[in-house]
């Protein structure tokens, strides 16, 4: 099955100024595919390498198995592509300027085109010089899903979208999907990837961090688990349970009288272990936090992303007042 993106060793360098560094990436056909990373981690040199906008300083790199140098007008006329930054003729209508497109396409539905303005709410009579900058993304969108390509290639997609739009976006691209298309989205915003994405790859100062699969991501989840006891409890209790990284004494809870003791536990993947030791104990209240995406590549890739990991299996501390000793 031929990868919908590949990229070998990929490197982009603007002299001294890094671009991208040897960037090994590999996009399976239909899946919805998310690379994220921080503004200037290299994601939108990586698209305009791959749309041959810009030439790699080495590496090799091909999209629907064409080769992005040789063939880059063949994978133009497969792909639909929203940039980072917008640049439209300014006198033009959003129709006159979807019409020009589809006239350059060739083999856009104006049905289609219509059915897309109504879903975005977009006014296509309005001129592109009196657009907001979400009417100009909405139209970007417009054009690069109206020819239904077999690569949607969307940098940034959703900036500017207030949360309605971005909620019709998220169906249209699950629809893509469901037709057997493609989707790379570049994005900064790690819950719209959680959202959407079969797929996420994180990218630092132009580096590979890691490439997951998000159901795998959520099997690994770290959860928080606050746990109220009818009488106290020792954190050390829970040293040693399978799954249990960290464990915080939050004292005496006045509402539930001077006995009783709160523990807050931080729990990696399964909560078999840790459920069937706090049932040797007798809970008064237990609230769970469910982890997103961003907690989660956090406590597994933190420490190559420069920010802290997770606390080290066995971890106890004390709160008091909010402040943990």
């Amino acid at each position: 099955m031929t990868a919908a993106i590949l990229t070998q060793r990929l490197t982009k360098s603007y002299g001294k100024q890094r671009g991208i560094v040897d960037l090994d990436l590999e996009v399976p056909p239909g899946r919805v595919f998310g690379f994220l990373g921080p503004n200037g981690a290299g994601k939108s040199t990586t698209i305009r390498v791959l749309l041959d906008l810009i030439r790699p300083t080495t590496g090799h790199a091909s999209v629907l198995g064409l080769d992005c140098r040789r063939d880059s007008l063949a994978i133009r006329r497969r792909t639909g592509y929203l940039p980072g930054e917008l640049s439209f003729y300014p006198r033009l209508s959003g129709h006159e300027t979807l019409r020009y497109f589809a006239n350059l396409r060739g083999g856009v539905q104006r049905g289609y085109v219509d059915d897309l303005c109504r879903r975005l709410d977009f006014d296509a009579g309005r001129r592109v010089a009196d657009l907001s900058t979400g009417n100009k993304r909405k139209l970007g969108l417009i054009q690069a899903f109206m020819h239904r390509p077999d690569l949607l290639i969307l940098d940034e997609p959703t900036s500017g979208l207030d949360p309605l739009v971005q909620h019709e976006f998220y169906h249209l691209v699950r629809e893509a999907r469901e037709a057997g298309q493609t989707v790379f989205l570049s994005s900064h915003v790690l819950p719209e990837a959680q959202r959407v994405c079969d797929m996420v790859a994180f990218v630092r100062e132009g580096t590979l961090v890691a490439i997951e699969d998000v159901g795998a991501l959520a099997g690994r989840a770290i959860r928080e688990i606050e746990v109220t006891f009818a009488a106290p409890v020792p954190a050390a209790a829970f040293l040693g349970v399978s799954g249990v990284t960290a464990v915080v004494e939050n004292g005496a809870e006045a509402s539930q009288g001077a006995g009783s003791s709160t523990l807050r536990l931080t729990v990696s993947g399964s909560l078999d272990a840790a459920v069937k030791k706090l049932a040797q104990f007798e809970v008064v209240t237990m609230t769970s936090r469910e982890p997103d995406l961003e907690d989660v590549f956090l406590a597994l890739y933190g420490d190559r992303m420069g920010h802290a990991g997770p606390a080290a299996p066995g971890a106890v501390g004390k709160e008091d007042a909010g402040h943990v000793a």
